[in-house]
C-alpha cells in the first residue's frame, strides 16, 4: 500500500522503514489536519500519532481522497471520531500495547526527580555548589501511592511499586483480577486520592475521564502530594493544577503530557516566544517536572510501534482479521 506518515520525525523514519513489510511510505513532517489533508490524495492510507487530527471534516476528506485506512502508531484514540470513520468507510488499528513497562519506568524517573531532586543537585554541583539544603525527599518504601488506571501500563507500575515497598489502591472502573488476586485494593477516586503521597494517572481519554483531576478533585488530595501523567493531557485540568500548586494543595507535579500539547510537543521551540501562558506558568514552578511525551520513547517501544503498525497494515491489504481494529 502507499502509506502517508504524518508527525514523522528522524526516529519515526528510522524506525519505520528499518520495519517496513514492503509497503510504499511517504513522510510529512506537520500533523494531519483539515488545512493539509489535500496531501493524501492517491494514498491508500495514512498513519497518524498522538497530536494528528481524524475529526468529521478529516475524514471526509479522506473518504474522498480514496483513503481507506488508518494507521494509528499509538494506544490512544481520542483524536478520532470514531462515529464519522465508520461513515466513510475507514478502517483505524491501531497498536494496543508496546512495551508498557517503557511509560511506567518514565512516571517512575518522574516521581524520584521530583522527590529526590537530582536535577537541582546535578545543576549545583556543576557550579560548585555541594550543599544539601532544599534537597530533602522520602522514602518511597511504605509510601501512599493512588493509581488510577490499571489497563496494561498502570499493572507495570503496580509491580515496579510494589517492588518499592510502596502501600498501594487503585481507582479503575474495571477492576483488574490478577491484582485482585494479588492483593491490590480498589476504592473510589475521592477515596484513593485523600490518602495517597503520589498520585499517577495510568487511564485513556474518554468522556467520563475528561479532566478527572479537576478543582473538586484536587481537594481530596492530601496536601503537599505528587502528581504525575503520562496518559492524556487533558486528564487534567490544567489551569485548576496552577491553582492548586500556588496553594501549596499539590506539592509536586510530573507532566509528560500536557493538555494543549500539539501546538508544542515534538518540535524545538527554544528560540521563540511561548505563547502559552499555563504551560509557562507551570514551566516557572520549581516543584514541576514536565517532559514532552517521551514515557513512551525506548527503542524496544519503537520496534513493537513499527512492527505492530506493518503488521496491521499487512492484516488489511492482505484482507485477514483486522485484531487491532477500534470501533464506535
Amino acid at each position: 500500500m502507499k502509506i502517508a506518515v504524518f508527525s514523522n520525525c528522524a526516529y519515526d523514519q528510522e524506525f519505520l522503514e528499518r520495519y517496513n513489510t514492503g509497503h510504499e511510505l511517504t513522510f510529512f513532517p506537520q500533523a494531519l489536519n483539515a488545512g493539509n489533508v489535500i496531501l493524501t490524495k492517491t494514498f491508500d492510507a495514512v498513519c497518524l500519532f498522538v497530536n494528528d487530527c481524524a475529526d468529521e471534516q478529516v475524514l471526509a476528506a479522506l473518504a474522498e481522497n480514496g483513503v481507506k485506512l488508518i494507521l494509528l502508531r499509538c494506544a490512544g484514540y481520542n483524536n478520532i471520531n470514531l462515529e464519522s470513520a465508520e461513515e466513510n468507510g475507514i478502517k483505524i488499528l491501531r497498536v494496543p500495547a508496546y512495551s508498557p513497562e517503557a511509560v511506567a519506568e518514565h512516571a517512575l524517573a518522574m516521581i524520584m526527580t521530583l522527590n529526590r531532586k537530582t536535577h537541582k543537585a546535578y545543576n549545583r554541583v556543576r557550579e560548585g555548589n555541594f550543599s544539601l539544603e532544599s534537597l530533602m525527599g522520602f522514602n518511597l518504601h511504605n509510601c501512599k501511592v493512588a493509581l488510577i488506571g490499571t489497563g496494561n501500563i498502570g499493572k507495570a507500575m503496580y509491580r515496579i511499586l510494589k517492588g518499592f515497598g510502596c502501600q498501594l489502591s487503585a481507582y479503575d472502573p474495571y477492576p483488574d483480577a490478577d491484582l485482585l488476586a494479588d492483593g491490590l485494593t480498589y476504592a473510589s477516586l475521592a477515596e484513593v486520592l485523600k490518602d495517597a503521597k503520589i498520585v499517577t494517572l495510568h487511564c485513556p481519554l474518554t468522556d467520563q475521564s475528561f479532566h478527572m483531576i479537576n478543582e473538586q478533585t484536587l481537594k481530596y488530595i492530601k496536601q503537599g502530594a505528587m502528581l504525575i501523567n503520562t496518559s492524556r493531557g487533558a486528564l487534567i485540568q490544567t489551569s485548576a493544577v496552577v491553582d492548586s500548586l500556588k496553594s501549596g494543595q499539590l506539592g509536586y507535579l510530573g507532566l509528560d503530557v500536557y493538555e494543549q500539547e500539539s501546538a508544542l510537543f515534538f518540535r524545538d521551540h527554544s528560540g521563540e516566544v511561548i505563547q502559552d501562558d499555563l504551560i509557562a506558568r507551570l514551566i516557572s514552578f520549581p516543584n514541576v517536572l514536565i517532559t514532552s511525551h517521551q514515557g513512551f520513547f525506548t527503542s524496544e517501544a519503537m520496534q513493537q510501534i513499527a512492527e505492530i503498525t506493518f503488521s496491521n497494515a499487512d492484516a488489511f491489504a492482505n484482507g485477514r482479521q483486522l485484531i487491532n481494529e477500534i470501533k464506535p
